[in-house]
């Protein structure tokens, strides 16, 4: 095994921690207070070649890998995690999707506008009822001539105000449960499409989350993800399988900016006449965020380079590293308010929103008992997550 990284991937970290420092930091904290949504930084990361990591050149991307997308999400995610969803949004959950799955027609339209942030992307997977059990999802797709008529509606989705172009999963055939489920490249600028907020957020303010309501949408039928009815719930697995990777990855980010606080408030902070750093305790607590947090960001690391090296579909270590990683970010998170005490839980240093950030990686892309349920399940041998 290899623990260095690539001179390349350390050149595009660098590009991106620059990026996070001039860019991002200066305005994080007023766009998250007014939830102003930062389409230019959005599309700046798509200029940067940010999104394109895992993306192979002919479809606009730079085929760095999954190792360098995770990288480079890590750093953003140390300071945003608005900004961190995009790598979702723009990769992940469609670029990637549409690479595994569409046809060449379908990569080739699609793939390289989402790369560059032209179109900004959605993912449309959650319902009401339909969360951690994807197959009670009510949407349906009825073919009628050469269109699918969409009928339904999501919640919870990411970027819903915003989208341009979203891959959203409906029932050709409801009979067949899971079995039935497509997927479609939707026009989201389509007749019959609204969409309306969330109610407010703890956190991630900057980030649109909302609601899609399909009225009798029209989606040609060239937009079936791949021309193939019913491959719609391997589709979503596979998709989960790339988003999980980078929900770790900004886990490991957020851990690392709460360290980076703690680390500076505790040299600053005198108590007693010296700094609070030389105590014991603090020491203690310091020192098991570190840790926690090296051994989240080798598992995730792991998981990408199994990826770069072919094993994209490595369900399990996916699973490990986005689990116990969104864990590590709660656990860190926590350290980090005891050590600013309560400077912490003010809006007058970082930790209060990073905090906010951390604890939605515990929800997001699979709820840690879905995680664990998949891992435990394979290590019984019930059902084997890597195929």
């Amino acid at each position: 095994m290899h623990f260095t990284l690539s001179e390349d991937i350390k050149a595009i970290q660098e590009t991106a921690r620059r990026f996070v420092q001039n860019e991002i930091t200066p305005r994080v904290a007023e766009d998250e207070k007014n939830h102003t949504f930062q389409r230019d930084l959005v599309v700046k990361m798509g200029e940067l070649g940010f999104y394109g990591c895992p993306i192979p050149e002919e479809y606009g991307g730079s085929d760095m890998g999954f190792l360098a997308h995770a990288v480079v999400t890590e750093e953003v995610a140390k300071v945003s995690g608005s900004l961190r969803a995009a790598f979702n949004m723009q990769t992940m959950g469609t670029a990637r999707e549409i690479i595994q799955f569409g046809t060449e027609e379908q990569k080739l339209k699609y793939v390289p506008k989402l790369v560059s942030a032209e179109y900004l992307g959605c993912i449309g997977i959650t319902e009401a009822n339909a969360g951690s059990d994807v197959g009670s999802l009510k949407t349906k797709a009825v073919k009628k001539g050469n269109t699918y008529i969409l009928s339904g509606s999501k919640n919870w989705i990411t970027y819903a105000q915003v989208a341009d172009v979203g891959v959203i999963y409906a029932y050709t055939d409801p009979s067949r449960k899971y079995k039935g489920m497509s997927a479609f490249i939707v026009d989201m600028h389509s007749k019959g499409i609204g969409t309306g907020p969330t109610a407010v957020k703890m956190g991630w303010n900057a980030c649109p989350t909302g609601e899609i309501y399909f009225d009798d949408v029209e989606v040609p039928e060239e937009n079936l993800l791949g021309g193939v009815e019913e491959r719609g719930f391997e589709c979503a697995m596979e998709g989960l399988n790339n988003t999980r990777l980078t929900a770790a990855a900004g886990a490991v980010g957020v851990c690392q900016g709460l360290i980076d606080e703690a680390l500076n408030y505790a040299r600053e902070r005198e108590q007693f006449g010296r700094p609070i750093g030389q105590y014991q305790m603090v020491q203690d607590e310091i020192a098991r965020m570190i840790v926690e947090t090296e051994a989240a960001r080798l598992l995730t690391y792991k998981c990408a380079m199994q990826k770069d090296e072919g094993m994209v579909g490595n369900t399990l270590e996916t699973c490990m590293a986005k689990y116990y990683a969104a864990d590590v970010a709660s656990r860190v998170a926590d350290g980090a308010l005891r050590i600013l005490g309560a400077y912490g839980y003010s809006s007058e240093y970082p930790v209060e929103r990073l905090l906010r950030d951390a604890k939605l990686y515990q929800i997001l892309e699979g709820s840690a008992n879905v995680q664990k349920m998949i891992i435990a399940m394979d290590a019984l041998g019930y059902r084997k997550a890597n195929k």
